[in-house]
């Protein structure tokens, strides 16, 4: 599997900073975002525990991950969406008997973050 790379470039306009998120190169997609909160959200402690977890375990489940993690299932998941939005990781679904699992999978393993003023 190639290594993929996901790439943040902030700007400075009028005194804030921008953001603009940008999908793989093989996505046309873009997000704006000019709220610089979402940036401390999506880069706080948890996320990145999470995504180290993700990573090297390999959970079977969203409720497998925050045992492992000692976190709550709903607040485990809401930090799973936001990432999935910006594209860090995917969830797949599994079907075990009745239930649907969704299974939370790397799909970036670099972040590139540049700076421009």
């Amino acid at each position: 599997m190639a290594d993929k790379t996901r790439i943040i470039d902030l700007y400075e306009t009028g005194g804030t900073f921008s953001s603009v998120f940008r999908r793989f190169s093989y996505f046309n997609e873009e997000y704006n975002s000019s709220d610089m909160s979402l940036l401390r959200q999506l880069f706080s402690n948890e996320k990145a525990k999470l995504l180290h977890v993700i990573k090297n375990k390999q959970p079977k489940s969203i409720y497998a991950l925050a045992k492992t993690v000692e976190r709550d299932f709903k607040t485990v998941r809401e930090d799973l969406l936001l990432l999935k939005k910006f594209g860090f990781i995917d969830l797949i679904s599994d079907k075990k008997g009745k239930r649907v699992l969704h299974r939370p999978i790397i799909t970036a393993h670099t972040i590139n973050i540049s700076i421009r003023i």
